[in-house]
């Protein structure tokens, strides 16, 4: 099996997407929750909220976090690829979904890549969610609904695997090829990851 191309990432790379977007972000749909999907969505997640942070009352966004993993062992290769099951690994605070009701929730990973992971992080939120609206009057649940949507650093130009409504706020900081994306965070020498990293942006600008 031949080893995919890799484009390595900076952490100057990911935050200049980040505040990129966020003007997109706050016009089209202006968040007053994070939640960032772990452990890839945690970074870009804290970068972001330095962006969204109201000029006028300098408050900031709460982030809340939820761990998801989708692994497979593909033949010839021990490395991490898109699986066929999501595993739940940490899943929102103490007051679980209550946080949720009423809020304007932006979902925050670094990849999009067979979306099979925000597929079931959004239904998994919904379900959360409908949950805690039953248990209030229903006169209160219309006005207690939360808005979602998503934000990734990258969406990798693919088939997908995972289905978002088609009516979701949906922003991609940069549409990358499908190419293995290796970030700063999953670095042991982060010297030698910046110096790759020109080196990939040396060999992109050559062709």
């Amino acid at each position: 099996m031949a080893e995919p191309e890799h484009i390595h990432a900076t952490y100057n790379d990911i935050h200049n997407i980040i505040k990129a977007s966020a003007k997109t972000i706050t016009e089209k749909f202006k968040p007053d929750l994070l939640i960032a999907i772990g452990g890839g969505g945690f970074f870009p997640a804290r970068v972001l909220r330095t962006f969204l942070k109201d000029p006028s009352t300098q408050k900031n966004i709460r982030i809340l976090a939820i761990g998801l993993s989708l692994y497979e062992s593909l033949p010839g290769t021990t490395a991490e690829k898109i699986g066929s099951e999501v595993i739940r690994t940490q899943w929102l605070g103490p007051e679980g979904a209550k946080d949720l009701l009423g809020r304007k929730a932006l979902i925050v990973d670094e990849v999009d890549d067979s979306r099979k992971t925000l597929q079931y992080a959004l239904a998994e939120l919904q379900k959360d969610v409908e949950v805690e609206l039953q248990s209030l009057p229903e006169r209160e649940r219309e006005a207690n609904r939360t808005e979602f949507a998503v934000f990734v650093v990258h969406n990798k130009d693919k088939p997908k695997l995972g289905v978002l409504p088609s009516d979701l706020p949906y922003f991609a900081g940069a549409e990358v090829a499908d190419v293995w994306l290796d970030y700063p965070w999953e670095a042991d020498d982060i010297e030698e990851h910046d110096r790759l990293a020109a080196q990939d942006k040396l060999r992109l600008s050559a062709t």
